[in-house]
């Protein structure tokens, strides 16, 4: 809608010889007043010497003389001291809806089509998933089904860390124990990681050991491939049925071993390109900048001990996806403190012919925060487990009243994935946030069971009025109804802002609002007990509409809707 006044104002603009840089179109605050505000006014006014509010007139007398206009706003005015306030016409608004209503997708605007890699995910094997873990893979989620509804070609890689240090410690704990390849079980390596790992802290010898077998294990030593496979099937087999619980998905599931393959033709082209250095027997690429306000390491593509890191992998990885999909973008959803290494890498990246064509994006998130505003944990200090992270939100929600306990497994699941995930994808990625089950287990506020209940209530007068005639007529018939087909009018200037800043918390924010009008239409207009059958058909309308749109948004927000609550 904003573009639609954009274009308007624009054209009233030119023929006053007017042409400023940028026209930014706002929602109103004050509904009652007007429907969108344009500030411009201002700045031309200082541009060309001349009072906001008499600048301001003129614009809106050659607004009106633009074709069709009055067929567009039913007002416009400019009001002291130089604001533009415009307020759409009922026929207009109604068109709008229609349009909306009977186009696929919403009549939403798509961008060009690119394809396009999308890594998050990246769990580490061999060690339990904990809540560290819940914010890469449903904020990467979330942004990769807005990108794939967004008609784009998406490619999602898991990308597991499956050849670090961890794995040299885990093999080294198993082979202290005597514990052959093919005895290998999950709880054994949930107890050994975290003994092995707190070892190698006090003992530098033990470290060392474990270094060693990380580097002989990438190397292709038979015991420790041997160790290295089941460890991974084991781990995958775990982090699957996590991230199914969670309904997030990957077309692949490779690692940093799926990347040694491309480390030697990698080396090739930086040997041939000049950029690989020594430094202390290390081989290192310069990446520094003229620009640079603070320094940057340099990145280091292989170790003086002649291992490989989680740097090198990750170049080689870019150059796979580079061979295997020629991909316009390849973005990283990944923890916000790892911004220096993705600096490094996409550096890298700019030197080497082929992989410069490709943009990168880092897309940093925050951590998970208690109520002491620091990383969450239990309350015996440790970081959760995501499955008891899961039990626990589910347990508190079913407290919250008898009738909970009544709900079937299944719906008790998606009403704590609702929880779990609107908590986190209401806020902005980059910031931390703190999770107070409590408050995120309402069905009033700011929740996810809040808007499911406000879904499955329209869903209820819908059912019970479904043989009504769906559509709309000229007619906006109180402050109300208006209030909500001017926020459904917002939902193309919503996704192409949630799809612009991979941003999902546009999407659950505007939702909220949403949910918001609609619940205030709901308690003021009784529909169930209109006698008014042609209002009648209006408003279901309007609501069959408003749902279609929460149920679309729930989906990008990876949150499924119960058949109760």
């Amino acid at each position: 809608m904003n573009e639609t006044i954009t274009n308007i104002l624009k054209q009233a603009l030119k023929k006053m010889n007017i042409a400023p840089s940028e026209i930014t179109i706002k929602n109103s605050n004050r509904p009652d007043l007007c429907d969108y505000q344009y500030d411009g006014t201002f700045t031309i006014a200082k541009e060309i010497h001349e009072n906001p509010y008499e600048i301001g007139t003129k614009i809106v007398e050659n607004l009106y003389l633009e074709p069709n206009i009055n067929h567009y706003f039913q007002k416009i005015e400019c009001v002291k001291p130089g604001f533009i306030n415009f307020t759409l016409s009922d026929i207009y608004i109604n068109e709008l809806l229609t349009s909306i209503k009977n186009s696929p997708k919403f009549n939403i605007t798509m961008p060009q089509k690119e394809t396009i890699v999308i890594d998050y995910g990246g769990a580490n094997i061999a060690k339990p998933l904990h809540i560290g873990h819940l914010r890469p893979a449903i904020v990467g989620e979330s942004i990769k089904r807005i990108l794939k509804y967004m008609n784009q070609e998406v490619i999602a890689d898991v990308h597991l860390g499956d050849y670090g240090l961890q794995i040299g410690e885990v093999i080294y704990g198993l082979q202290e124990k005597n514990i052959s390849p093919k005895e290998i079980t999950l709880e054994l390596l949930e107890k050994i990681y975290p003994k092995i790992s707190a070892l190698c802290k006090e003992n530098e010898q033990i470290k060392e050991q474990c270094a060693t077998i990380t580097k002989e294990l990438q190397e292709n030593n038979p015991t420790y491939q041997e160790y290295f496979k089941n460890i991974l099937e084991i781990s995958k087999k775990d982090i699957k049925k996590i991230y199914d619980y969670l309904g997030v998905s990957f077309d692949l599931w490779l690692g940093e071993s799926d990347a040694y393959k491309y480390i030697s033709k990698v080396k090739e082209e930086l040997l041939s390109l000049h950029l690989l250095k020594e430094s202390e027997n290390a081989k290192i690429i310069d990446v520094t900048e003229e620009n640079d306000k603070k320094e940057i390491p340099p990145f280091i593509f292989q170790k003086s001990n002649q291992a490989y890191l989680y740097s090198t992998t990750d170049l080689a990885t870019i150059y796979q996806r580079y061979q295997d999909y020629k991909p316009n973008k390849i973005l990283y959803v990944v923890d916000i403190r790892q911004n220096l290494h993705f600096t490094q890498l996409f550096r890298v990246c700019q030197k080497i012919p082929q992989l410069k064509e490709i943009k990168y994006e880092f897309l940093g998130f925050g951590t998970i925060n208690g109520s002491d505003n620091h990383p969450y944990k239990t309350r015996n200090g440790d970081i959760p487990k995501l499955e008891k992270f899961f039990e626990e939100t589910k347990q508190i929600f079913i407290n919250k009243k008898s009738e909970n306990q009544e709900l079937s497994s299944k719906d008790l699941d998606i009403i704590t994935n609702a929880i779990i995930k609107y908590a986190d994808l209401q806020n902005n990625r980059e910031k931390d946030y703190i999770f107070d089950i409590n408050k995120f287990s309402e069905t009033t506020g700011k929740t996810g069971p809040n808007i499911l209940y406000t879904y499955l209530r329209i869903a209820k007068i819908l059912k019970t009025n479904q043989e009504l005639v769906d559509r709309f007529n000229e007619k906006i018939y109180n402050i109300q109804d208006r209030e909500l087909r001017i926020k459904i009018l917002d939902l193309n200037n919503i996704m192409q802002q949630a799809y612009k800043t991979r941003c999902p918390s546009i999407l659950a924010n505007y939702l909220h609002e949403l949910c918001n009008l609609l619940n205030t239409f709901y308690e003021t207009n009784h529909i169930n007990n209109l006698e008014d059958e042609y209002k009648k058909a209006e408003w279901v309308s309007l609501l069959t509409l408003t749902n279609q749109i929460i149920k679309k948004l729930l989906e990008l927000l990876i949150i499924e809707i119960p058949s109760k609550m």
